[in-house]
């Protein structure tokens, strides 16, 4: 196919392919884009239509290699759409996946064993994803999605026949378009995240690597005090039932470490009990009932 350019007109791209909406979406780019092109919203949007280009490129075409172009943006504006990506992973594409699943479930038999099954396995991949995004030192991994592999191949060869088959389709679907996306991102890590780090120096590395995982605040409750990465991944682990020592040793960490944080996390959330943060947990969208 032929490579976008700054003068195609985004509505006829997005006409014909749809799962670029999303990808615009991270850059701040909505739909309603008239017969604007690639270089008029850039301008518009105040962005880099060489790293942009370079992004739905590589989305379209697996063989696309943007060695000339890689020179031409910086490493903010990476660092940028990583972490719009990841965020959109974690508040959107999964989200949407377990809403069409609790969907398929309560109106299939929410009593079912096999079907509680598969919502164990969905709950499995969500833990295995949060606890990938957390560790910045994984940029150089692939995405962990062989669960989700499993949950999409289950639904289409062992399910029973007596359940909703729409319900089920939309699941597949929503599934199957985050594999795609998944597989995109470890695309554009690879030929562009890693040519760029070989660029940098080891401060650089640093800084890119924190500004994608975005380290210092990625939750807020309704007080406007916000966890960090780590409070938010401890947690997870004291809702799970974890003590103090256990939560050390898992994370590497200090007994004092996990003290500090677990002070921090009551003094932002005011709630001290494990019951009382699985509620806020689950309210707030970490983890799912």
């Amino acid at each position: 196919m032929s490579l976008l350019n700054k003068h195609s007109v985004v509505a006829d791209v997005l006409a014909e392919h749809n799962e670029l909406i999303p990808v615009l979406n991270r850059f701040g780019i909505r739909l309603g884009v008239g017969d604007k092109s690639v270089g008029d919203l850039c301008r518009e949007h105040r962005l880099n239509p060489d790293f942009i280009l370079t992004v739905l490129n590589v989305y379209l075409d697996e063989t696309y290699i943007p060695d000339a172009s890689l020179s031409l943006f910086d490493a903010e504006s990476i660092a940028s759409y990583f972490r719009h990506t990841v965020d959109n992973y974690i508040h959107e594409l999964v989200p949407n996946i377990e809403k069409h699943l609790n969907a398929f479930i309560a109106l299939s038999g929410s009593e079912s064993k096999e079907l509680g099954m598969l919502q164990t396995l969905f709950l499995k991949f969500k833990q295995k994803m949060t606890d990938y995004l957390s560790d910045i030192d994984n940029y150089d991994d692939d995405f962990p999605d062989d669960l989700l592999h499993d949950l999409k191949n289950i639904l289409i060869k062992h399910i029973s026949q007596d359940y909703n088959q729409n319900l089920s389709y939309a699941v597949i679907f929503s599934i199957h378009s985050f594999e795609k996306d998944l597989a995109v991102h470890n695309r554009l890590r690879d030929k562009v995240l890693l040519p760029k780090l070989n660029e940098l120096n080891s401060s650089g590395i640093r800084q890119l690597q924190n500004a994608i995982t975005d380290e210092n605040a990625v939750r807020q409750n309704g007080n406007g005090h916000r966890l960090t990465s780590r409070e938010t991944e401890i947690l997870l682990l004291i809702v799970q039932g974890l003590l103090n020592k256990e939560i050390a040793e898992k994370l590497n960490i200090s007994h004092n470490t996990v003290l500090t944080h677990r002070k921090n996390i009551i003094a932002k959330t005011g709630i001290k009990t494990v019951s009382g943060l699985t509620f806020y947990c689950l309210r707030n969208g970490l983890i799912s009932m």
